[in-house]
């Protein structure tokens, strides 16, 4: 039998398809993620009937009360306002100023900008729609194909959840009982890695279609415009510095340096007189729609992670899996691949709270470092978001700009392998996700 023998496979009971039914059916019907959570982890808690109903709502503060959580608002906050002060089109500038020398600069300065938001902000959402509207029409107006625009910054900002710092590491973290300040160190090298690949993509795809030109400017012309963008917006870079060098040198946790960053750019914004306080009760209320979609899910990812626990179902995926084949490469494939088709038809966070407790004891079981886990996991989820035709971020750029999503999709392909390159590399070279991490994570 495929899944071995049924009385180790605990999943394959009703107790369990029922509840994954109903999920499937309300995410289907439009119903908000995080009610399909918990419908689904309180349907398992009754069947399976280990757990007293009654500690659900125990079970739900407990799911939110973190410290490390208070992160999460306060980097979507400061993503919202780094666009309200105008301080992502200084970004722009400067990335833009970096690569005029070469053949295809602007559409190398959108991967960039990506980037630069991506460092700040956290999510991969919020990228793409705010550098969508930044960038499109002028990549169209430098030669690009709409559609082709479309996929270089759907792609761009799938950096959103893989830069440090950022909200899916906070969240695994949480769920998995590993510091995010380790995960941020971790994720460095995997994250720069993805962003260079799309952008080396984005230059050969550039060559071989003639998209834009450029690339014609003298090394004094160079250095004036870099000079002029950087004189003209160095203030901006002062956020991201804040929380780069407050994380990685230890005197901030994510959390005072999102604090941190909200207060400096709300700061630079009054300086610079592009932030008004009428603007603070809109902007405020954006980022906390934002929040309270995230919230809501990591509250019921307690309940639900006691249920998958209460079933056996983290042990019996093993089993299973194992039964299937003991090759650990095999293996590794088959947990990128799952984590891939997830991330085309949901949002990081629920495919985290699902995902991350049933995947993470087969990793453990085949000698995976549980950072390299995560990080794997983050970046296959990445490129989820922008695998054909249900990609996350290719709804969100389709949604901006009007461009049917299949044309998109189909512009995509390029920077999906070019991700995958990068994810594969991940996962059979722990070096790559481990080299800046203490020896006693090694």
């Amino acid at each position: 039998m495929l899944f071995g023998p049924i009385e180790t496979i605990v999943i394959l009971g009703w107790d369990f398809y029922l509840p994954v039914i109903a999920f499937v059916l309300m995410c289907a019907l439009a119903v908000p993620v995080w009610a399909a959570i918990g419908v689904a982890a309180t349907m398992m808690l009754v069947m399976a009937g280990d757990l007293p109903l009654a500690l659900l709502g125990e079970s739900l503060f407990h799911g939110i009360d973190a410290f490390a959580l208070t992160a999460v608002p306060l980097f979507i906050l400061t993503g919202d306002v780094l666009v309200r002060t105008g301080l992502s089109r200084k970004f722009l500038d400067v990335a833009e100023a970096l690569t005029q020398f070469a053949k295809g600069g602007f559409g190398s300065a959108t991967v960039l900008v990506c980037g630069m938001f991506a460092a700040i902000s956290g999510s991969d959402a919020a990228g793409a729609a705010a550098v969508g509207r930044m960038t499109i029409d002028r990549l169209v107006e430098s030669g690009y194909p709409r559609p082709y625009a479309c996929a270089l910054v759907a792609a761009g900002a799938c950096t959103g959840i893989l830069i440090p710092p950022s909200i899916a590491y906070i969240i695994v973290g949480l769920i998995l009982g590993i510091s995010a300040s380790t995960l941020f160190l971790a994720a460095i090298i995997p994250g720069v890695s993805i962003l260079l690949a799309i952008l080396i993509t984005n230059i050969i795809v550039n060559r071989i279609y003639n998209y834009e030109g450029g690339g014609n400017l003298s090394a004094g012309e160079y250095f004036s415009r870099l000079g002029s963008a950087l004189a003209s917006g160095w203030y901006a870079f002062i956020v991201p510095g804040i929380i780069f060098y407050g994380i990685f040198s230890g005197r901030l946790t994510p959390t005072e340096a999102g604090a941190t960053a909200v207060v400096v750019t709300i700061i630079i914004g009054f300086i610079i007189g592009t932030l008004k306080l009428a603007e603070f009760p809109a902007m405020l209320v954006s980022s906390a729609k934002v929040n309270g979609i995230i919230l809501p899910i990591i509250a019921f990812s307690l309940p639900l992670a006691q249920a998958l626990a209460i079933m056996g179902v983290p042990q019996g995926f093993v089993t299973a899996a194992t039964n299937m084949t003991d090759n650990p490469q095999i293996l590794i494939l088959m947990m990128i691949g799952i984590l891939i088709a997830a991330g085309c038809v949901m949002e990081t966070t629920p495919n985290i709270v699902i995902l991350a407790p049933i995947l993470k004891p087969l990793a453990d079981n085949i000698g995976m470092n549980e950072i390299q886990f995560c990080i794997m996991m983050i970046t296959a989820l990445g490129v989820g978001f922008i695998t054909p035709p249900l990609g996350l971020n290719l709804f969100v750029v389709s949604g901006i700009t009007g461009e049917s999503i299949l044309k998109i999709a189909w512009r995509a392909i390029p920077f999906v392998l070019c991700m995958l390159v990068v994810v594969l590399l991940i996962a059979f070279v722990p070096a790559i996700s481990t080299t800046f991490l203490p020896e006693i994570y090694k």
